[in-house]
């Protein structure tokens, strides 16, 4: 990999669709593009019903599960967790700790699928980190700890703020932005930049 920077990516939404299957297969089509790939994937999802949850931890076995909003004992003041076993309890007793969180780095190939598959109405996201191709030529250079491909389900923003219907791929390039890059890229999908860039990993 090559060095390192400091700071946020910014991150180019590319790609909106109302199917989740397109989002995915169009996220990884950017994926091959990129001259390096971590051999890891980061998810990411918001859970709300005991279904989902129970698909989630069936996809992605020995996660942490968390309280999507900060929780405290009302008597001590202490922060919660959620600790319960998502296979030995029944949906009552875990629909009184929804909704919670799942974020989780794992070995890729063949699992980002089954969570796609998993998802439902779900906030979520899928993250490659990489490095795109140097292109001198434009001046435009990859960086490893900047650049790669994400799609979020249900959402417009990167860093997950808010539900939406429809789902957004984006290409993460370097914290000074790289707007032709972006163009390039949007175009090997037959997308386009859309929108400013937005504060990425």
């Amino acid at each position: 990999m090559k060095v390192r920077g400091v700071g946020n990516s910014m991150a180019y939404p590319v790609l909106r669709t109302s199917d989740a299957a397109e989002a995915y297969a169009q996220a990884k089509r950017l994926c091959a593009v990129l001259e390096e790939r971590e051999d890891e994937v980061w998810f990411y999802a918001e859970l709300r019903t005991a279904a989902e949850l129970r698909r989630m931890a069936e996809v992605l076995p020995g996660a942490d599960f968390d309280f999507l909003d900060v929780r405290t004992d009302p008597a001590t003041g202490e922060y919660l967790r959620y600790d319960l076993d998502v296979s030995a309890v029944d949906d009552r007793a875990l629909e009184a700790h929804l909704p919670l969180s799942v974020m989780q780095e794992v070995p890729g190939g063949g699992v980002e699928e089954r969570f796609v598959a998993a998802l439902g109405q779900s906030l979520a996201s899928l993250e490659w980190h990489g490095v795109w191709p140097d292109d001198p030529e434009a001046d435009s250079f990859g960086w490893a700890k900047y650049d790669g491909v994400q799609v979020v389900f249900h959402g417009d923003h990167a860093q997950w703020a808010g539900w939406a219907e429809h789902h957004t791929v984006f290409v993460h390039v370097t914290k000074f932005g790289d707007l032709p890059r972006a163009q390039k890229l949007a175009a090997l999908i037959g997308g386009e930049v859309l929108g400013e860039p937005q504060l990425g990993w």
